[in-house]
């Protein structure tokens, strides 16, 4: 049974009520490091699931307001030297000449995990004055948002056979799957799915759903806000920060997406419920 980059196999004991333990053979999420460099210098070391590491680099970059055009970033390559190398857990990226490079606002991405994201940031203020407010007139069908989470679950390949894996998919405004990515950490999820916007376009996705498996946090709706994703919508709730968030930056947040209904917290004009959340 050979593992693929997004899964390890484990032998495990298998015991259910009423029946005899017995071994077998368990697909797990694999989890591994990665260290992200630019010119050289490490800034950020986030645990994830391996696959698609140039987009999450390339997200990362973007998020943290590094990059702002895709001409900026000249080329994402895996380290060839050491024995970071031989396990393929280490990107450089190489910006333009021109980019100036802040290193020093990144001190706090010595580590990373994957499920904390950028705890203990800043004020929504301080985001405001990198990432202003979206713009983004679009509208959304609610009938369009109500078939998104099977659409979601659909293409959750990996999630099928770990159930461990968090999900983030880039929809148009008529529901059509753009990408879809999975990981360990919901934020290198919208990570990748953002840098795959970025390095492949649609960028900016401004007419986009942004969809999580999972709940919506204060750092998930940051990061959408950075792409200029208008509307971003999840599976589960989202955290009082969130909703704030989404007020003050002008987005459409939509909550326990689900079945034959959703929570809009904000925006919801975009979704024809102007008379709900503001």
């Amino acid at each position: 049974m050979s593992d693929s980059p997004e899964l390890v196999h484990a032998e495990i004991l298998r015991w259910r009520s009423g029946t005899q333990p017995r071994r077998e053979m368990d697909a797990l999420a694999r989890e591994e490091p990665l260290e992200i460099r630019v010119r050289g210098q490490s800034i950020a070391v986030t645990m994830r699931t391996p696959g698609h590491d140039a987009e999450l680099a390339a997200g990362f970059l973007l998020t943290e307001g590094l990059v702002i055009r895709r001409q900026e970033i000249v080329e994402i390559a895996h380290c060839q030297q050491g024995e970071a190398a031989q396990l393929g857990n280490t990107l450089n990226v190489f910006l333009a000449p021109a980019v100036t490079v802040d290193f020093e606002q990144l001190t706090r991405h010595v580590f990373a995990s994957s499920s904390c994201g950028l705890c203990g940031k800043a004020t929504i203020e301080s985001v405001h004055q990198r990432f202003p407010p979206v713009t983004s007139t679009v509208s959304v069908a609610p009938e369009v948002l109500l078939q998104l989470p099977a659409k979601l679950a659909a293409q959750q390949a990996t999630f099928d056979q770990t159930g461990g894996l968090h999900a983030a998919a880039l929809f148009t405004s008529t529901g059509e799957l753009l990408v879809l990515r999975e990981d360990v950490g919901r934020h290198n999820a919208v990570d990748k799915v953002l840098g795959w916007a970025f390095l492949n376009g649609p960028f900016p996705p401004a007419d986009h759903v942004l969809l999580v498996s999972g709940r919506a946090s204060f750092e998930i709706l940051q990061k959408a806000l950075a792409a200029r994703v208008p509307v971003v919508a999840a599976v589960s709730a989202p955290s009082s920060l969130a909703v704030e968030f989404a007020r003050e930056s002008r987005q459409t947040l939509v909550g326990f997406l689900r079945g034959v209904g959703m929570n809009v917290y904000a925006g919801g004009q975009r979704v024809g419920l102007a008379s709900g959340a503001r």
